[in-house]
Parts: structure tokens; sequence; C-alpha cells
């Protein structure tokens, strides 16, 4: 299918949306054909895209050369990526229950599975911070049933949310104020943490919110609060823009709330949206996985996280 653009569907709930997706804005199809598309991350050393298609137990890669490539068949049921500070691919994997790195050669190293000797349940999105800590969410999705994982009982008796401290090994719970813990993001100054809440997928009138919380040292969370309640489907994954408003996963698209929980707009699209990430050489460009498909558009702003924090002027 050729990639061509096509004008995007926008619901503009406040003035300050026109900056951030102008209306004359393009949306462009990379892929089809998944089942579950989800964790993007941009990798800017060779200007790819790498996704998971959890369902289908495969990672694939994008570029504007190659199209779309498999990374991974089988995957290892892979979920989220993430960048460490060194350019190298983090990943979230259901299968073996753990956070994993992508190595030059192909292969796969374990960067952590075991609180306390406990196997993880399944970790989900992570995030790496300043200091080079990893922040990961670990709910039951990937032990629940076979389908992005296997089915087994939880070790832990709960899900929270993680640290792992790689200068000394120690993984901690930051928080278990959340039932099913899932997307998250740091705000610019990393003052405050986002995580979203998905358990009413699994739970009966559970929740579908994101979270804040006060990042206090850089390694407590403290006065947990509900910042905002999806009106429509779960804030599954989200990142930050410089500015620090929130671009989350909805079941109509990508809803764009500012730090205050206002929302600003949606970009409409024809799936139900997992997650999204800024990439392209100046982090203007946001891919989006949505059920089965990856997009791009161009945006007024660049996302929050290196290498294009100190690239270029926000706005």
């Amino acid at each position: 299918m050729t990639e061509t653009p096509h004008p995007v569907e926008r619901v503009v709930r406040d003035p300050r949306f026109e900056r951030l997706v102008p209306a004359d804005a393009e949306l462009v199809w990379h892929a089809g054909g998944g089942i579950w598309a989800e964790g993007p991350v941009y990798v800017l050393a060779d200007e790819s895209v790498i996704w998971s298609d959890v369902r289908r137990n495969v990672v694939h890669r994008w570029t504007e050369a190659d199209g779309v490539t498999d990374l991974y068949r089988p995957s290892d049921f892979a979920n989220g990526h993430t960048l460490d500070h060194d350019g190298r691919v983090l990943v979230c994997e259901h299968g073996p229950r753990r956070v994993a790195r992508y190595e030059p050669d192909g292969s796969r190293t374990t960067v952590v599975d075991r609180y306390a000797g406990h196997r993880l349940n399944s970790p989900n999105d992570l995030v790496v911070a300043s200091d080079g800590a990893i922040w990961f969410t670990d709910p039951p999705y990937g032990i629940l049933d076979d389908n992005e994982g296997y089915k087994a009982d939880s070790e832990l008796g709960g899900c929270f949310v993680f640290r792992f401290d790689r200068e000394t090994g120690e993984l901690t719970k930051a928080t278990d104020f959340l039932i099913h813990p899932n997307g998250l993001a740091f705000s610019p100054d990393e003052r405050t943490l986002y995580v979203s809440d998905t358990s009413i997928a699994r739970v009966e009138g559970a929740n579908h919110h994101i979270a804040a919380f006060d990042v206090v040292d850089r390694r407590r969370l403290e006065r947990p609060r509900v910042f905002h309640v999806m009106e429509t489907g779960l804030s599954d994954g989200f990142r930050v823009d410089v500015e620090g408003n929130i671009w989350t996963s909805a079941g109509d698209g990508i809803h764009v709330l500012d730090p205050d929980a206002v929302e600003l707009g949606r970009i409409v699209l024809p799936e139900q949206a997992s997650n999204c990430t800024f990439g392209g050489p100046d982090g203007r460009r946001l891919f989006i996985t949505a059920t089965s498909t990856l997009w791009s558009i161009e945006v007024g702003i660049r996302g929050a996280v290196t290498p294009w924090v100190d690239a270029a002027p926000s706005g």
C-alpha cells in the first residue's frame, strides 16, 4: 500500500490546539495488518521506528528507505520500547516477564526480571530518567491468558510501578496506587510522573484514568492523584511534549491534554490508538500505533525527550 498523506481529521477543544496540530497537517499510513500494534520508539541513529505487534508475537521496524521489515519474530511478546542514554533500545517482554535490551548482534539481554526473588508479572511500558534509572509498569496482561504471553499466577501479589537503578542494580517499588499501571511518562522537568491505569479493560467498574505523582529526590513518588479520566477508550500509552502537554492514546485516536488536564483537541483515527512517540530529525513527527496500523503526522512542537530537547527552540 502506498504511503499517501491525507488531511487529518481533528476535534478542536481549545484554540491552542491549532498551533500543535494545524488544519493542513497530513496523516501518513505506514503499515497495517497487525492485531495489536503497540510500543513505538523512534531511533534517530538510523531514522527508524520500532514497534510491537504484541498478539502476533513480532517486532517490526520501519524506515523511509526500506518500509516495513521484521526485527524479531518471535519477539517474546514484546510490548513497550524506549531508548537508554547510549541510544540502545530497551523493551518490555511479556513472555520472559522482563525488561531487556536489544544488542547490535541481534541478541537480547535481560536487564531485570525479578523483584525480591520473585518473577515480575509482565512489564508493559518503560521510560528512562535523566539519571539513567529505568521506570516501568508491571500489569498482569501477559499472564492473564496466552494471547499476550503465557498464562500464570502472579508471584508479586499486585501490580506496581518500579524503578530500576542501573548503577546499583536495585529494583524498588515506586507505587501501588494503580490497579493495572500501563503507560507512563515524565513531565519535561521530571518533577511529575504520569501513569495510566487501564484496569477497566479486565476488571468491571475499575479505572480508566491517568494518575499523576510528585517525583521526590528522583527516587520516590508522592502525592498520588487522578489527573484525567478518559472519556473515550483508554490511555494505553502516551508521550509529553516540551511544553508539558500529554499526547495520549484513546478510543478514537490521540487526545492532547495540557499540564492542567484541559483537553486541547484530538487527532481522529479510524482505529483505537494504543500508543505514540515523537520522532523525525527534529522531534516534531508523531508516530502512532492504532490497533492494526502505524501512522505518522507532522506536528507543531517537539517531544520532551532526548536527543531533541536541546536541539532547537520549542514552539
